[in-house]
Formats: structure tokens, C-alpha cells, sequence
């Protein structure tokens, strides 16, 4: 069953739109069945375009618009093969974030960035940690 693009993504993404719900459905709900989850291909699937339709385009985390036109063309043999500066061309990348520590479909949609940045911190601990750069920042902040 395909997964209807939302209305607010970009026409050229609308074709690829399925198929990503569909490879990242599959791809989360195996890892989390292998940490003890017990959702299906179709539960994650639908928890997937859920987040989406409710992300608006924009990174959960930050409120940054997302680059939709990436989704599908990371290529992970580019990646290791490249530098820093090939990942930076993926910053804004939409990607799945898990909403809790839990192996179940609860999902928000941030930028690939936000969530390697994000790492495994629970959302208190990502507005602690966030808290603490903001609070430090004066000390560095002329270093550019």
C-alpha cells in the first residue's frame, strides 16, 4: 500500500516519497525488533507518514526547514569514501528520530544534523545539553 506524499512537499519529491516511507519502515522496525520491539512493517509505516504530515517540513528539534529534494540519494559506499564536506551536503536531510528510548513506532522528523548531534539523548537531556552550549557560548563565540 503506498503512502500518499504530503501536500505541502515538493512536487518532484512526491514520486520517491513512498518508497522512502516504505525503506524506513522496514529498516527501523527489524532494528527494533532485534531490541526487543514488537511493532510491524505496516505500524512503522504509518508512525513514519504520521511524523511527516505533523513535521510541516521543518526539523522537530530546531523548527529549520528540511531539503526534501535528498531524500532516497544518501549513498552510504559515497559517504565513506568522502569527507566532512560531503556530509555537510547532506546536513538538512529529513531522517527518522525515535521520540523515546523504546523499540516502538514513535517518531518526529528532524534533519540528519540535528539527530547526529542528537545522538541517544532522551529530549530532556538534548534541551540540558543544548542549555549548556547556549550558556557557555560567550566564551567562544568570536572564534567564528
Amino acid at each position: 500500500m503506498s503512502t500518499p506524499a504530503p501536500e505541502w512537499m515538493p512536487a518532484e519529491c512526491k514520486l520517491t516519497y513512498p518508497s522512502w516511507v516504505q525503506r524506513k519502515a522496514v529498516t527501523l522496525c527489524k532494528r527494533d525488533q532485534k531490541r526487543g520491539g514488537t511493532g510491524n512493517v505496516q505500524q512503522y509505516r504509518l508512525a513514519i507518514h504520521d511524523a511527516v504530515l505533523a513535521s510541516d517540513g521543518r526539523d522537530h528539534w530546531t523548527g529549520e526547514a528540511l531539503d526534501w529534494h535528498l531524500i532516497g540519494t544518501y549513498d552510504n559506499r559515497d559517504s565513506a569514501a568522502g569527507t566532512s564536506e560531503h556530509k555537510k551536503q547532506f546536513a538538512m536531510v529529513p531522517t527518522i528520530d525515535h521520540l523515546t528510548d523504546e523499540p516502538e513506532p514513535n517518531f518526529v522528523i528532524c534533519a540528519w544534523r540535528t539527530k547526529d548531534a542528537k545522538h541517544d539523548m532522551s529530549p530532556k537531556e538534548l534541551l540540558t545539553f543544548c542549555r549548556a552550549v547556549i550558556a557557555h557560548s560567550p566564551n567562544w563565540e568570536s572564534a567564528g
